[in-house]
Order: C-alpha cells, then structure tokens, then sequence
C-alpha cells in the first residue's frame, strides 16, 4: 500500500514522495494509523535537514498525531480509532511500540496537540532545574520554543519575563499572556538583573547566552535550550567565563534527553510523563498556540520550509494537515 512522506530530495528542497507501507505482519505490542497532523520544528528541521549539503533524500519531522487503525494482540488500553501523539516524522502512516504513544485528551485539535512535542523541549529543564516557583525565570528568545516555554513555566508559578528583539514575536507571547515581555535582556532593570533564579536561552545566540549568565542570581543556572547552529558575533570565551565565574553561574545544556523517556526508579519525570502533561495544559487551554502557527498541505512543503527560513511565514511555525493528503 502506498503512502507519502515529506523528503528533503536536495538542499533547500522538500518533496512529498510516496513511499511504501511495511508489509509484514504487525507485532504483538505494536499499533499503526494514519496521520492526521504533524508540527514543524523550525530551528531543527531546517538547520539539520533543509539546509543540509548531502544525504538525500533524507527524512525530517518531529512530532505527529495519527488515529490508530490496528493495535498488535498483546497491546491493552488502545483501540483502532482512538487519536495518539507520537514522536515520529512527516509521513503519512506510522507504525512503532504502543508504548511510544501518548493517548490525545478528547476533543483536541490533532494539530494543536502535535505541540505538545515542541513544550517538552522546555519541560525537560523544568524537571531538572533547581530553580522553584515563585523563583524568577528570564526566557530569551520566543520563537516556538521560547514562547512555549515561557507559558509552561508561568503555568507552573513562575514569575516569568520574557525577551525578544522581534516587535512581531513580543506581540504573540504578550497575547499569549507572558508579561512582562520585552526587545532585550533589562540589563539595567535591578529588580531583573542579578534576581534572576533560571535563563531559558532559545535563542541559540552567544550575545544572548552572555546577558543571561549576567542576569543571573549569584549560582543561577543559564540552561542552552536554543542549538547555537552558527556564529553570530565577535564575542570571546573570556567574556563568558568571566561572567560565569563571577556569578558562580551554572552554564549548562537544554538537551531534552537528560530525563528518560519513561519513568525508571530513581530518576526524576520523563519524557511521556512530560508530553502527557502538555497534552493535558493544551486541552484546557493553559498553554495557548493560537496564532502561533498556519496550516499547510503536506503537498506545500517546500513553499512552507522556504518560508520558514526566509521568514516570510506567518506564523512561527507550521501544522500539516495529512487529512489533506
């Protein structure tokens, strides 16, 4: 049986190919379905993937909703028919372990709860950081990530400010509900600088990463969620290790995959744990992605990952609607 993925066939060109369903038997613990929606990743996909020299074709995505039509015979508590998010690329047919799926509350917009992915990026720091509500965190940048984030952590009793030089991506976390949300790091603001207990660098900028060791309280933590994919500045080491060691700063990675991804003995949350708890705030609506992205037609992949990296998208990312497909 035939089906469609999303390829990246050459640099800067995405495709939507046919491709071939798995012919053999399903396992026993294994469930399958068709897509429904998936959510771009903007920084990830297009920096990884869209802008690649070499590998084509190569796949890309990085989270989908499909509604299950087949569940192996030892799988429990899932039926064919029944929505569930998974992390998986953009392909129009999906097949993996009933334990890499996380039920969609009823009545969620399968778009809307593809988002959950792109909040567990920021949720991973938020189990591991030492900071605690009402502890004052600074987000700096508010792409998908960065707004995402901020709402997550002023969900959980936060007292969350946020930062962006974008007046178009200032407007969409304000709506969003994120005060106060301003163009850079209130570097001269002393009730901010040097109060602050957690910076959420998303930006992946080393001028960022530098005012948030600045802001920082004496042994706050500075976590890198944004991939610093190119070099933006002139800026030394030296200026960041200088206001590292004087701030005895903790300067350390946002790398999402420090929690396991189910829950083990010992270890703080999880992954699933994690997306279980966004599908959960995005149901009720106290994480918000209105506005925060457009639905596309798989079939218009290029013009959206084009628009993506020309910025001309708009919105800040992109759902595709494999309904459409």
């Amino acid at each position: 049986m035939s089906e469609y993925a999303i390829q990246i066939t050459a640099r800067e060109r995405a495709e939507l190919l046919e491709v071939t369903r798995p012919a053999d038997p399903l396992g026993p613990v294994e469930v399958c379905g068709r897509t429904l929606a998936t959510v771009v990743s903007p920084g990830t996909e297009l920096a990884s993937a869209y802008v690649a020299e070499e590998g084509f074709p190569r796949g890309l995505g990085y989270a989908a909703v499909m509604e299950i039509e087949e569940v192996g015979a030892e799988v429990r508590g899932l039926v064919p028919g029944q929505w569930v998010f998974c992390i998986a690329g953009h392909r129009s047919f999906h097949r993996l372990p009933a334990t890499e799926v996380v039920p969609v509350p009823e009545g969620l917009d399968p778009g809307v709860a593809a988002f959950c992915r792109l909040m567990g990026v920021t949720m991973s720091t938020l189990v591991t950081t030492t900071a605690r509500p009402p502890d004052l965190v600074l987000v700096m940048g508010l792409g998908i990530i960065g707004n995402l984030g901020a709402q997550v952590f002023r969900r959980c009793g936060y007292r969350v400010v946020a930062c962006d030089p974008s007046e178009a991506r200032r407007a969409l976390a304000e709506a969003a509900g994120i005060r106060p949300v301003l163009p850079a790091a209130p570097v001269d603001d002393p009730e901010v600088c040097g109060q602050v207990s957690l910076v959420l660098e998303c930006s992946g900028h080393e001028a960022a990463a530098l005012a948030g060791c600045r802001m920082a309280r004496e042994r706050g933590e500075v976590v890198l969620v944004g991939v610093p994919w190119r070099r933006y500045t002139d800026l030394t080491a030296h200026a960041l290790l200088d206001a590292v060691f004087h701030k005895y700063a903790v300067l350390r990675s946002g790398w999402e995959w420090e929690v396991p991804r189910h829950t083990m003995p010992f270890q703080r949350g999880s992954l699933f744990a994690n997306y279980a708890a966004a599908l959960e705030w995005l149901k009720t609506g106290e994480v918000k992605v209105d506005g925060l992205y457009e639905k596309a037609s798989p079939a218009e992949a290029q013009t959206v990952y084009r628009a993506l990296m020309e910025g001309t998208w708009p919105a800040l990312t992109a759902v595709f609607d494999w309904t459409r497909v």
